[in-house]
């Protein structure tokens, strides 16, 4: 726990973070939780490939005068509010403001998005890749199912941004080898992969983003 009267509030130095939530408090009135989906502006000049989005769960004891957060970096902001929701955060006081980023494309986008919010016990992260090139904007992620009988146990998850139409869309494909899920997320990065392929049972085989275990990676890229 950390004391507010010991806290340093003064804005951070090395990052520029941009709220795409409204801040919601939950009952009971001396314990109040906000939970963010922040955008990293300054991401983009670390590490290729380093996710732009952090989750934020904060809970605050006004009668101790302390509070406790969690945080983790995650590439999708489904991801980030299904790892919010896994905290206690309903599902309706997450919403992401529709001014700060790219609309769905499409049904199919927003249906996934949905699912990746609420099933986050389904999967875990084992790799992401953002690429903000605006020429190619791009963020791949590899998802491993916890039940290891799952069909098509490994799962790609693409978004695309449209920034001429300023939209994006949002696709998921099933693999049976994480070598075979990575190596597609390496050919859309190298220009060589086609769509998607289709998903064998993709509506028994739900997807999530809550990261919780890692998996190789590909060879190291530059954007």
């Amino acid at each position: 726990m950390i004391n507010d009267q010991e806290l340093d509030v003064s804005p951070p130095t090395m990052h520029e973070l941009v709220n795409l939530t409204h801040p919601h408090l939950l009952t009971p009135p001396s314990e109040v939780q906000r939970n963010y989906v922040l955008f990293d502006r300054t991401a983009t000049w670390g590490h290729p490939g380093t996710p732009q989005l952090l989750a934020v769960h904060l809970q605050r004891d006004y009668e101790e005068q302390t509070f406790s957060f969690e945080q983790a970096p995650l590439p999708l902001p489904a991801m980030a509010q299904s790892w919010l929701i896994h905290r206690g955060c309903p599902r309706d006081a997450i919403g992401l403001d529709p001014e700060l980023g790219p609309p769905p494309a499409d049904e199919a986008t927003r249906a996934l998005e949905r699912r990746l919010a609420e099933d986050g016990d389904r999967y875990a992260m084992g790799y992401s890749y953002t690429r903000d090139d605006p020429e190619d904007m791009v963020v791949v992620v590899v998802l491993r199912a916890m039940d290891e009988h799952a069909p098509s146990p490994f799962r790609v998850v693409a978004e695309e941004v449209d920034t001429d139409a300023w939209t994006h869309t949002l696709r998921e494909s099933g693999f049976e080898t994480v070598g075979e899920a990575l190596q597609w997320c390496e050919d859309r990065l190298t220009g060589k992969a086609g769509p998607l392929p289709p998903t064998r049972s993709a509506a028994a085989s739900r997807p999530a983003g809550v990261a919780k275990a890692p998996a190789p990676h590909p060879p190291g890229r530059s954007r």
